[in-house]
């Protein structure tokens, strides 16, 4: 009799996916910190001599393929068991230019979905950018263009950083928002950088207000390294984020991911402190109440990190896998696990 038990529950749960698969079709986004993205040539125009590639004293170009091949492996099997595809737009960080986009969408890996790339240069003195992959057989953009983070130092010193990069364009046939972001980093210490990631989500809520003129119900998802976490005045009191779906109201922001790291879940860890910079926030029109699934609407939120992205022994051990360190290649991922949503919809 138990086994029969078993049994039927094991049928009726195949029969339930099944029946949830035709009924509804779910599409992740994602977003990854790729960790110093730079290709091997040496580019006079940027301070690529940064990159930790560009130190490297064995076969340079082995090592960047590596580096490629491991980097499409990760994005190709984000959120794939749900939606049996990889992300249909993906937001990234760290990378150095087009060219390095281009090698990775051309990979054996990704090359068979066909990703296109929406990037800009930006100013960071490191020579790095955010970019927006994203299949066209689900995605069409129409509009995109950066936004400046105008920064200076205590002498009246231009800081140059990343630009944040907005595109929007139809998810299906679904007007979407995407802003992606890396904002400054915490270097000289969290609370003395503070203002300057404060200005940057600042930044945010000036896109945010010009979409709003043209849509005041608009969709939009804000993506990116924040070198914050969740709870940081950036997020609360800049951005105004709430962590309890209940509170959202229209033209609210929501960030799921503030509990998520109350939970103690994290993006990466720094001196054995956990962190949860990669986030994915947005507005109130992704939520539902009412069960409607007839547009797109958050589903599942959460942080990939399978068990090969994870250091598995030594000093580092629990700590995200990554590609460089001082003693050179690791053979590894990332410094930072990616961050996905998942939107459903009713076909």
């Amino acid at each position: 009799m138990t086994r029969f038990v078993k049994f039927l529950a094991v049928f009726l749960f195949n029969v339930s996916a099944i029946c949830c698969q035709e009924d509804y079709q779910i599409k992740t986004i994602a977003f990854y910190n790729l960790e110093n993205l730079f290709d091997t040539i040496d580019d006079p125009t940027k301070n690529d001599e940064s990159s930790p590639i560009m130190g490297i004293h064995g076969d340079r170009a082995v090592i960047y393929q590596k580096k490629l091949d491991n980097m499409a492996k990760v994005i190709a099997e984000i959120g794939l068991s749900e939606s049996k595809n990889s992300p249909v737009i993906v937001g990234v960080a760290e990378i150095e230019n087009y060219k390095v986009l281009e090698d990775l969408v051309n990979t054996n890996t990704l090359k068979n979905k066909q990703y296109g790339i929406i990037h800009y240069d930006s100013p960071d003195l490191r020579g790095i950018d955010v970019a927006l992959l994203y299949q066209p057989a689900h995605f069409r953009p129409i509009h995109h263009e950066t936004f400046e983070v105008r920064l200076w130092d205590e002498q009246g010193m231009r800081i140059y950083t990343r630009d944040q990069l907005l595109v929007s364009g139809y998810l299906d046939d679904e007007y979407i928002h995407i802003i992606v972001n890396h904002w400054p980093s915490r270097r000289g210490g969290e609370e003395k950088s503070s203002h300057k990631r404060e200005k940057a989500a600042y930044v945010n809520t000036q896109i945010i207000e010009k979409i709003r003129k043209d849509d005041p119900h608009a969709k939009i998802i804000i993506m990116g390294d924040l070198n914050d976490d969740p709870t940081n005045i950036s997020l609360k009191k800049v951005l105004k984020t709430k962590a309890k779906k209940a509170e959202v109201q229209e033209g609210d922001l929501y960030n799921p991911m503030e509990d998520m790291f109350r939970r103690g879940q994290h993006t990466l860890v720094y001196r054995d402190k956990i962190n949860l910079f990669d986030q994915i926030i947005f507005t109130y029109p992704f939520l539902t109440t009412k069960k409607d699934y007839s547009t797109y609407k958050m589903y599942k939120v959460g942080v990939f990190n399978p068990q090969y992205l994870t250091t598995q022994t030594g000093k580092y051990k629990g700590y995200p896998f990554r590609s460089f360190a001082r003693s050179g290649f690791l053979g590894g991922y990332s410094d930072h696990y990616p961050v996905y949503i998942h939107l459903i919809k009713e076909n």
